[in-house]
C-alpha cells in the first residue's frame, strides 16, 4: 500500500502507520488520496522534548517535532496514521491543503500552538492566540506564564 522506500509499520488504532521522510510525506498522502482514502481526519502536531529515545521503527530519526496525520478510506473501511518527523529547532512539511481542503485549519491550530510551519500553505497565520503573541504555547519549553485573572462583577453567595 505505501509506495518503496517509507517504513511501515502495524498501527494500534490504524490498520497502517507508515513514517515517511519530509521529502516523501506529501508524495505519500497523494498516493493515499489517490487509492481511496477520501478523508484526512486530522493533522496535529506533538513535541517529544522529553522523549528523545521513544520507539519508533528501524531506518526512522526521532526529531523533537512529529507531525501525525490521519486517513480514512470509508470505501474500503480502513485507516491510516502517517507520523512524519518534522525537524528539531526549526520543524517544517508539506501542506496538505491542496489535497484535503479541511486541514487549513488543522494546519493553522499546529503552527499557532507548536510552530510548525507548513510549506505552501495558503494563510499560515494564527488561529487561537492574538497575532502579537510571543511563542508557541503548547512547546514543552514554553515558559508558564502569569497572566493576571480578573473576574468583573461576578456574582457572589447569596
Amino acid at each position: 500500500m505505501a509506495p518503496p522506500g517509507v517504513v511501515v509499520s502495524e498501527g494500534l488504532a490504524a490498520d497502517l502507520c507508515c513514517f515517511p521522510s519530509r521529502e516523501q510525506y506529501f508524495a505519500l498522502i497523494e498516493s493515499f488520496r489517490d487509492d481511496a482514502f477520501e478523508m484526512c481526519v486530522d493533522v496535529c502536531a506533538v513535541d517529544y522534548l522529553d522523549y528523545p529515545d521513544r520507539w519508533l521503527p528501524e531506518g526512522v530519526v526521532a526529531t523533537r517535532f512529529e507531525v501525525v496525520t490521519n486517513l480514512l478510506s470509508l470505501s474500503k473501511k480502513l485507516r491510516v496514521r502517517v507520523r512524519v518527523q518534522a525537524g528539531d529547532d526549526r520543524p517544517e512539511v508539506a501542506s496538505l491543503f491542496t489535497l484535503y481542503p479541511g486541514t487549513e485549519a488543522m494546519e493553522r491550530e499546529a503552527f499557532d500552538l507548536l510552530g510548525v510551519l507548513f510549506t505552501d500553505h495558503p494563510d499560515l497565520t494564527r488561529i487561537l492566540m492574538p497575532e502579537d503573541w510571543e511563542g508557541h504555547p503548547l512547546r514543552k519549553d514554553y515558559g508558564v506564564g502569569k497572566v493576571p485573572v480578573q473576574f468583573k462583577e461576578a456574582p457572589g453567595p447569596r
